[in-house]
């Protein structure tokens, strides 16, 4: 492959699978680089009739060796791209020894080939072959993965393409599928089993006494607030780069997946958040990006310097590099405990300075659900004025000396659960501080009447904010342009702009000590009923995050509008994250009667419980 790469052959593939290290002879050849810095092309299907088949392969990323799960001998699986207004067929084949499963994540189709074990059809059982058959309704950038068990993290995830119709508003020369995952070579249950067993397993990013005493984490009395409450403000990623590594489409960091560019050209990027557990932070050093689609759906577009990525969004961007010289493509874990690394360049062999992993995030008063008391609107030495002025911190379990909070009692609320010890239980600011009378109370029941407090509760958000305005945790002070929510606004006018006929709240709840999560309290395994909505109901529907994670929240077979202040151009989402202590509200049409799994789509998080069931009938007497 050389510099004159046909242009009609990159949009065909959509994708180039690199690798600068030779691998293992024992690897299949679709994983041996053929030439330094650039492989053969990720494998695309297409057609009417499609054929998966989903088995165990050897795996190697930088140049170890493990054993992944395959869909046709790849990893990421292959490329699906179809065509907007066909019907496809596509037989799935199961060679493992366990049930499996495909939810084609984002996509409109009926019900009943969503891909949910249990929920929307039964499952592949072993050594069988499920045909999923739908019309394609829509265009863009999606994926599609397993919904069995932990799969997800053992490689089975794959790009979908869906060409439009019509012409394509996003105008490029080429094109580049970009899948960021996270691999272990630890077993996806022996990880779950450690993050039940003990509370931040995976972070090595502790604060330490030197790094207190040296002045570069938290001063020493804020930090003795959080030891109070039991909670790490360090703890932002459950699993972090001491077991991950970083993959940009199926390569880690020292493989330098390669993309070919000739300068003066616009490169179209599709971005797949398909990891497990990891939020990325992608930025092009020395290059703005276009944000052209969010979630498949086409937005007017914005430039950028950087974006966070939840896992299991979808954003494409445009850029035109006008130097011949090559660019380092960064996906820094939102932790900063690693990265996934990749190259722009105009000819083989050229790489860039990969930028060193930026000062790690810790979180803020506002990520407890304090609103905007973060450290930038109070002094948490005791000089701001009396905004917290007058908490007492024994009922944090910890005695701060020199009264600088000193005052704020415990109010009338029960005692908090064993579980969370000394949280904030109780408290209210005095009539002295700086919002009287207003409970402050982490475990206070009123803040949140439907949830069903228990020991999987750990705290209930005071003040939860709108944070759809903010870039995402850790980018708040950096000095160029990143991505909000709120800066996406649709192409197109929204096809249902009725206002909603009701209005419902659902609380994202956990407990991070225990690893225990769920909406409401209630874990699936305790849920008696689904929620319930009427068929081509217009809802509007608020998740406020009561926990110190953020949770990309995923519905499936519909798309909902983000309360942003756009209107009729609202952007359209399949999924959205929700930041700790934060709130997001969206509109959304119930259009598509079944059975629809609503969930956080950090894998753990959904497997130990933040799962629900959206149900959709017609009212008695109408017809479906």
């Amino acid at each position: 492959m050389t510099d004159s790469l046909d242009r009609r052959q990159l949009l065909r593939t959509g994708a180039l699978i690199g690798g600068g290290l030779a691998l293992n002879t024992m690897l299949p050849a679709w994983a041996q680089s053929g030439t330094p810095g650039l492989a053969k092309a990720l494998p695309v299907v297409s057609g009417t009739d499609i054929a998966l088949t989903v088995d165990h392969a050897p795996f190697a990323v930088d140049g170890r060796a493990g054993r992944a799960i395959t869909i046709n001998g790849t990893v990421p699986a292959p490329l699906v791209r179809l065509k907007e207004g066909q019907n496809v067929r596509i037989a799935v084949t199961n060679n493992l020894d366990e049930e499996t499963s495909i939810h084609w994540h984002g996509l409109i189709l009926p019900f009943q080939m969503d891909g949910v074990p249990g929920v929307s059809f039964p499952g592949i059982k072993p050594k069988t072959t499920f045909q999923y058959e739908f019309p394609v309704v829509q265009s863009g950038t999606y994926w599609y993965h397993s919904h069995s068990g932990l799969q997800e993290q053992m490689g089975h995830y794959g790009p979908i393409v869906i060409d439009p119709a019509g012409p394509d508003p996003v105008a490029s020369d080429r094109e580049y599928v970009v899948v960021l995952s996270d691999w272990s070579f630890m077993q996806p249950h022996a990880i779950f089993r450690k993050l039940k067993q003990q509370a931040g397993y995976f972070n090595y990013q502790k604060q330490t006494l030197a790094s207190l005493l040296a002045g570069k984490d938290q001063p020493l009395k804020e930090r003795l607030m959080w030891g109070g409450m039991r909670m790490d403000p360090a703890d932002i990623s459950d699993v972090t780069g001491s077991t991950y590594t970083f993959l940009v489409n199926g390569h880690g960091p020292n493989d330098n997946w390669t993309a070919l560019f000739r300068p003066g050209e616009r490169v179209r990027l599709r971005f797949v958040n398909a990891a497990a557990m990891t939020n990325f932070n992608v930025r092009v050093p020395g290059l703005r990006m276009s944000v052209v689609q969010a979630d498949g759906q086409n937005v007017r577009p914005i430039e950028v310097d950087e974006f966070q990525i939840a896992v299991a969004e979808t954003l494409d961007v445009v850029v035109q590099p006008t130097e011949d010289r090559a660019f380092t493509l960064v996906a820094e874990a939102v932790d900063r405990s690693g990265m996934g690394r990749a190259t722009l360049a105009p000819r083989l062999g050229m790489a860039a300075e990969v930028p060193p992993l930026r000062r790690r995030p810790l979180a803020s008063m506002k990520d407890m659900g304090m609103g905007d008391m973060d450290h930038g609107s109070m002094d948490m030495s005791g000089s701001s004025g009396g905004d917290m002025a007058g908490m007492d911190h024994s009922a944090m379990g910890q005695d701060v000396s020199g009264g600088e909070m000193a005052g704020m009692q415990h109010g009338s609320t029960p005692p908090p659960d064993p579980s969370t010890s000394g949280e904030m239980a109780g408290m209210e600011h005095s009539a002295a501080g700086g919002m009287a009378g207003m409970s402050m109370s982490m475990r206070d029941p009123a803040n949140a009447p439907q949830v069903k407090m228990g020991p999987g509760v750990q705290t209930i958000s005071p003040m939860p904010a709108d944070r759809t305005g903010e870039p995402g945790q850790g980018l708040e002070d950096v000095e160029h342009k990143v991505l909000a929510y709120k800066d996406l606004m649709a192409l197109d006018r929204n096809p249902d702009t009725r206002a909603p006929s009701r209005s419902m709240e659902l609380h994202l709840t956990g407990n991070m000590e225990r690893f225990m999560w769920s909406f409401d309290g209630e874990k699936f395994s305790q849920v008696t009923k689904p929620i319930p909505f009427r068929t081509n109901e217009r809802v509007r529907m608020t998740l406020v995050n009561d926990s110190m994670m953020a949770h990309p929240i995923h519905l499936h077979g519909h798309f909902f509008e983000l309360v942003t202040g756009h209107g009729e151009f609202a952007p359209r989402k399949h999924t959205v994250n929700v930041l700790p202590g934060g709130k997001v509200t969206f509109d959304v049409t119930a259009d598509a009667p079944g059975d629809w799994a609503f969930h956080c789509h950090l894998l753990y998080h959904m497997h130990a419980g933040m799962f629900q069931v959206v149900s959709i009938r017609p009212l008695a007497g109408e017809a479906a």
